[in-house]
């Protein structure tokens, strides 16, 4: 056989080799840093002190909502005595209403402090107040991924068969899909729905409140709404012992999950449709709503599992894109480019306000967690920087913030502590893995 063969062979392995250690090399360095960041260990202290001071939403909130507490529950399981914690989410239970709808959240009847129309009572839960912001179409799946995740942490199974006024919970959170399937599932496109709002807000246009489905909303699909849905699904298939039940919930998961990549996937603009709107569109002339991009729906879709890493390598990429051509701080910004000065009403008419363009935490956080999740800690790391340091500089973990990094809102939001603190956790975990690791370990970034 000819020897140049066996050269190019040689020259071959030996490229692998090369690459293979390089590789290696960069991510022992990057291991190396991350264990060495006294900031990330900072700020996942002070995250830490907040969620250790109740379940409540955070400074400035006494409710205890339902989509918040889902994304804290894993750390406030750490900090907090688990029977509470417990107790909190039997609360959201003995509130379900007769029609098998979840509030968004709850509050004792003594802190019932502000204007609502339409309060929700339980005679399971006498002591306290609901309230739900019916635009939206997440309380029942971020409930049910809560239980889910309090499950994994605490290895407590035994809430599922906790009765709550005669059914037990496992039986409950059955019935809040049937809720959803009933009052919430378009037929049509085989996919949930509810009022349009700016990504996986509470707030619509058109209307001085915002936050009820009423005679000025616009019935719309999105992807957030159905992306929280499948990873609700697939923890209702973790938690059940009947065959039949897993079943069910495996084979709406995967139906969901093909029609959320035939209607809402633009495989042009590689991003989601903002909506499908089931009716008239609220959407002004001039304004190409399909040009928006949805940050927040976006890094949950990762999260259940609908892209593949090509494309979330092209999405994340459009986000830095964003936030240069924005001026925002991070890719917490929740939507770019905003919905026009006066579509909103109030104070988020305006561009970079709130949910029109504000810079939020709370989801671009559960960005970082999924770039860490699928392998890109390089850019998870480069992109968590503005999020640990404005923390540190501003001595708290604001709701959102304005153009020039302006922090807005509740300034102890734990929603955004809690998911900066498993970014944390995911960061350090991976670190400690590669610090030491060889080429072949895992996979590489």
């Amino acid at each position: 056989m000819n020897k140049n063969f066996f050269l190019i062979v040689a020259c071959a392995v030996c490229s692998v080799f090369a690459v293979g250690c390089g590789r290696h090399a960069e991510e022992r360095l990057l291991a190396e840093t991350i264990l060495g960041d006294a900031s990330l260990m900072k700020v996942d202290s002070m995250a830490r002190a907040v969620l250790a001071d109740g379940f409540n939403a955070g400074s400035g909130y006494s409710q205890v909502w339902a989509r918040d507490l889902n994304t804290f529950i894993e750390i406030a399981c750490e900090e907090n005595e688990v029977a509470d914690i417990r107790n909190a989410l039997l609360v959201f239970f003995a509130m379900q209403q007769p029609n098998d709808e979840m509030v968004d959240g709850y509050v004792l009847k003594g802190e019932f402090t502000w204007y609502d129309d339409h309060p929700y009572y339980s005679d399971a839960a006498p002591g306290h107040v609901g309230f739900k912001n019916t635009v939206e179409t997440d309380q029942e799946t971020s409930l049910i991924q809560a239980v889910g995740k309090y499950i994994r942490k605490t290895g407590d199974r035994s809430i599922l068969v906790e009765n709550v006024a005669g059914r037990t919970v496992m039986e409950r959170m059955e019935a809040m899909v049937d809720y959803l399937m009933r009052e919430r599932y378009d037929e049509k496109y085989g996919l949930l729905f509810g009022a349009m709002t700016a990504d996986w807000g509470d707030v619509q246009p058109h209307d001085d409140f915002g936050c009820d489905m009423n005679e000025l909303s616009y019935a719309a699909i999105d992807v957030y709404d159905n992306a929280m849905f499948m990873i609700a699904l697939d923890c209702l298939q973790e938690m059940t012992d009947d065959a039949s039940a897993d079943d069910r919930w495996k084979r709406l998961h995967d139906s969901i999950a093909v029609n959320v990549r035939r209607h809402l996937w633009d495989s042009v603009r590689m991003k989601f449709v903002p909506h499908i709107y089931l009716g008239d569109s609220p959407i002004p002339e001039g304004f190409d709503e399909n040009e928006v991009h949805f940050h927040g729906g976006t890094a949950v879709a990762i999260e259940a599992g609908l892209l593949t890493r090509d494309e979330i390598s092209t999405v994340n990429r459009q986000m830095l894109e964003n936030v240069r051509l924005s001026g925002m701080p991070s890719i917490g910004l929740t939507l770019y480019p905003p919905y026009p000065e006066g579509f909103f009403c109030g104070g988020m008419s305006h561009p970079y306000v709130y949910q029109n363009g504000g810079d939020w935490t709370w989801f671009g956080g559960r960005m970082i967690q999924q770039l860490i999740a699928n392998g890109f800690v390089r850019e998870a790391y480069d992109e968590v920087r503005p999020m640990i340091d404005r923390v540190i500089a501003n001595v708290g973990f604001y709701e959102w913030y304005g153009m020039g990094g302006v922090p807005s809102g509740s300034g102890h939001f734990k929603g955004s502590a809690g998911v900066l603190a498993k970014a944390v956790g995911m960061f350090r975990d991976w670190a400690a893995l590669h610090a030491g690791s060889t080429p072949g370990d895992v996979p590489a970034i």
